[in-house]
């Protein structure tokens, strides 16, 4: 519950800024009355959300269950990915997200009232889709369609509020350092999805090694407990992981984590030229 929480605070909140920025520079810009395509953008990708994870649910409860420990395995990895990219790419550009959304909708305004809604549908789409797609993995990997759900609309309602406080002035967060710890969270989580998923492809015979367990702990830690439950939905944790799943985990959560927790490398600055080395080019340009 608390990874799909996560998803869904993190995604909405992203979504919420998104929104706030837009809707600021509008107003700020005399162009109130542009605002309804901009609402008209962001209901598409809402509407677009909940009907991929529609799709995804019931589409899958017609398949065998070797198709749809497949699917859930290869959706798993595929959401595990968009994740990764989410919060790299987030890490990168929160401190000039402002910006860039302000120069695309620039370019918006100047096309016409259908840039708008494609614009305000992009912005906001791409983190419908991530957290739908997150959430049914998640669902899929707890076997229980209730506590997932229940996070991540919490996790939306959540940022639903941050997002209104953030464009009232109400409330100040260093959001690169937000988006940061977030953000290392949510690879251990993923972490966890990426290893349930591989665990759905073993049982689907499309991976080996199905019957080699890395550890079992199950007497220690029963996966019925209330903490072997807590550590399930937190973090998708296993009391018998195979070999093939603990290996992933590992192989994918520490460069990883190393990679997003390094410090970020700013713009190389050229150093001054002496005044030597100057006058010497000068001389040598006069010569020739």
């Amino acid at each position: 519950m608390f990874g799909n929480f996560l998803i869904g605070l993190r995604e909405g909140l992203e979504a919420s800024l998104v929104v706030c920025i837009l809707v600021a520079y509008l107003v700020k810009t005399g162009n109130r009355r542009r605002l309804a395509p901009v609402w008209a953008g962001v209901g598409m990708a809402v509407a677009l959300s909940l009907a991929f994870g529609a799709l995804l649910q019931f589409g899958s409860s017609t398949l065998t269950f070797q198709a749809k420990e497949a699917l859930g395995g290869t959706l798993s990895i595929l959401s595990v990915a968009l994740v990764t990219w989410m919060v790299f790419w987030m890490r990168r550009t929160a401190r000039h997200l402002k910006s860039e959304l302000q120069g695309r909708l620039d370019a918006a305004l100047a096309v016409g009232t259908g840039a708008l809604v494609v614009t305000s549908f992009f912005a906001v789409g791409r983190e419908g889709l991530e957290t739908s797609l997150f959430v049914w993995t998640a669902v899929q990997a707890t076997d229980d369609g209730v506590r997932p759900l229940v996070g991540a609309l919490l996790g939306l309602a959540t940022s639903a509020v941050l997002g209104r406080l953030f464009y009232k002035g109400a409330l100040r967060i260093n959001l690169a350092e937000f988006f940061r710890w977030t953000g290392a969270m949510l690879v251990v989580v993923a972490a966890g999805v990426l290893a349930y998923g591989i665990h759905d492809l073993q049982e689907a015979d499309f991976l080996p090694g199905l019957r080699h367990l890395a550890f079992d702990i199950s007497a220690t830690v029963p996966p019925d407990s209330w903490y072997g439950t807590l550590l399930k939905g937190v973090f998708n944790f296993q009391p018998d992981p195979t070999v093939l799943q603990a290996v992933v985990w590992a192989v994918y959560v520490i460069p990883v984590m190393g990679l997003f927790l390094a410090p970020q490398r700013g713009p190389r600055v050229p150093e001054p030229r002496k005044a030597g080395s100057v006058q010497a080019d000068r001389g040598s340009g006069a010569s020739s």
